[in-house]
């Protein structure tokens, strides 16, 4: 690196470039120490998408607008463990009467699943009775941690009663607003650290399935949906099997076993502001709506009907 006859600005400049992915791999990892960035760049698409915007209001200053977010944040990350709860326990043949007390809901028209929804069937899985059949690396193990401690369950309890005031017009007095900023968010970051498993199971759209008899093995094009952002770039993964749905989206857990999340979640193109975006079922003024996770956009279901009724959700 020093040749004799090399001036110390040519030295210095080697220096630069030979050191300069040691720099970017140190900072990379300093940032793995910063939770916020784990949970924009790691968790699933809704609540990544959710966190950013929740950190964005509040390092704008937007008092109001940060606490809105800091609520709307908490629910989705309620909601989407609780459809990987529905979907992974359908796929296990175990029977959640939360999720029947969901479809009595549904048909009944008394509206749409909400917070209470959501914490039923987290606080259902979280009962070893339901998972004593389930191997012991299986993701229901991990969800049903969620709630499972005192303090997980008192900040969500918190986070559901602010978010009940605010829905029976009971606004936080703007004196008070700074603290109440500050507590729900402590709380949302309690719940976050609790489901850091999430960061480990990728959310996957699978794009097409192409398999091979020979090797016996499928070679899936998949997206992967992790991070604040929907558009990502198309990758490959093998899997043993072509029982796989073109279009559909997948959770893949550590071991990469792909596990069905339609119709409990879905993902597609929204008609409202031309997103991709993820979606659950809903009700909206008596009609059966797919309703998105990132905005709150919905629309008619038409073509999961049939598989609502299949898996007990209508």
């Amino acid at each position: 690196m020093f040749d004799r006859g090399a001036d110390t600005a040519e030295a210095r400049q080697r220096i630069i470039e030979v050191g300069q992915l040691t720099r970017l791999r140190a900072e990379a990892a300093a940032q793995l120490d910063d939770f916020d960035y784990i949970v924009r760049t790691r968790f699933p698409y809704p609540i990544a998408l959710r966190w950013r915007e929740t950190e964005a209001r509040m390092s704008a200053g937007d008092l109001g607008p940060a606490y809105d977010a800091v609520l709307e944040t908490a629910e989705i990350l309620l909601c989407y463990s609780a459809l990987l709860t529905a979907a992974l326990a359908h796929g296990a043949s175990i029977e959640l009467t939360a999720v029947a007390a969901l479809r009595t809901k549904l048909v009944a028209n008394r509206g749409g699943p909400g917070l209470g929804e959501w914490t039923a069937v987290l606080q259902e899985i979280s009962g070893a009775k339901k998972r004593r059949t389930l191997s012991p690396d299986h993701p229901l193990h991990e969800l049903g941690s969620l709630l499972g401690d005192e303090a997980a369950s008192d900040a969500r309890q918190r986070l559901a009663a602010r978010r009940n005031d605010k829905s029976h017009l009971r606004p936080v007095d703007p004196v008070d607003l700074p603290s109440a900023l500050q507590e729900s968010f402590n709380d949302l970051s309690l719940l976050a650290t609790r489901a850091r498993f999430l960061a480990d199971w990728p959310l996957i759209q699978v794009t097409s399935v192409v398999w091979d008899a020979f090797r016996g093995k499928a070679s899936l094009s998949i997206r992967r949906l992790m991070g604040d952002h929907p558009v990502v770039p198309t990758s490959t993964m093998s899997h043993p099997s072509s029982a796989v749905e073109t279009g559909s989206l997948y959770l893949a857990d550590r071991d990469h076993r792909l596990y069905l999340l339609r119709p409990f979640l879905t993902g597609q193109i929204c008609p409202t502001c031309r997103t991709w975006s993820t979606f659950h079922a809903d009700k909206v003024g008596g009609e059966l709506v797919l309703k998105s996770l990132e905005h709150g956009h919905y629309f008619p279901c038409s073509e999961e009907t049939d598989a609502f009724r299949q898996v007990g959700l209508f």
